[in-house]
């Protein structure tokens, strides 16, 4: 199976102007025209507009707190973390997660030498049986290209400061493939349950634009 990943090895400083990771967006065109073809498929009797209702509740079901239950369980059990990362969609279901189409689930573990961040840049392909619907700024297109071309920029913007000696890594979503990153567990969580390490783990650390929260310090032993 082809995995369409960048690697970022050269030297990103640079003084020209782009555009930057905006958190808000006004209806792209694909939106509008999704919104016309599903009003025209409703008045054409085509498909009922309880079916959509019905899929809508099943996306509304899926939120990042599937993925993080994922990641907290992968900290955990070294076991499960190998099988998760050997195929993570099954993985996934081995936590009684359902997956409702036919994408393949790809897991990329961050360490100390490799930083994972992921883009789709063709339109917003993303893991949504485990972190239910992407962020706006995932689907703009300043955050599709720059992902590519300008990782360590983009992270930047997010707060998240890469260090020269560790390889950013950008994996390309595609209709069939998804991918999720599995943060790196943060220190100070030896004694975590698995649902305290879940609650630190965000939806934008399993994009890979910002590691893992750190435990606030009354809770750590």
């Amino acid at each position: 199976m082809k995995q369409h990943a960048h690697t970022e090895k050269h030297d990103h400083s640079h003084d020209h102007p782009h555009e930057e990771i905006s958190q808000t967006a006004k209806p792209s065109y694909y939106e509008i025209m999704e919104t016309a073809v599903r009003e025209l498929l409703c008045e054409k009797k085509i498909i009922h507009s309880s079916e959509i209702r019905r899929q809508i509740e099943v996306l509304d079901s899926r939120t990042p707190a599937l993925g993080a239950k994922v990641v907290a369980h992968a900290w955990v059990d070294p076991g499960f973390k190998a099988r998760l990362l050997e195929d993570g969609r099954k993985g996934c279901e081995e936590l009684g997660i359902s997956f409702y189409d036919d994408t393949e689930l790809i897991v990329l573990e961050n360490t100390k030498k490799v930083h994972n961040l992921i883009v789709c840049t063709l339109c917003s392909c993303y893991p949504r049986p485990v972190l239910g619907l992407p962020p706006d700024w995932y689907k703009l297109k300043p955050y599709r290209a720059r992902a590519i071309h300008e990782p360590r920029a983009v992270l930047a913007e997010f707060g998240t400061i890469i260090p020269d000696d560790v390889e950013i890594r950008v994996s390309d979503s595609t209709a069939i493939v998804r991918f999720l990153v599995l943060p790196m567990r943060p220190d100070g969580t030896d004694n975590f349950t698995e649902e305290q390490l879940a609650t630190l783990v965000t939806r934008d650390a399993m994009i890979g634009v910002v590691p893992a929260l750190n435990p606030p310090e009354e809770q750590k032993k």
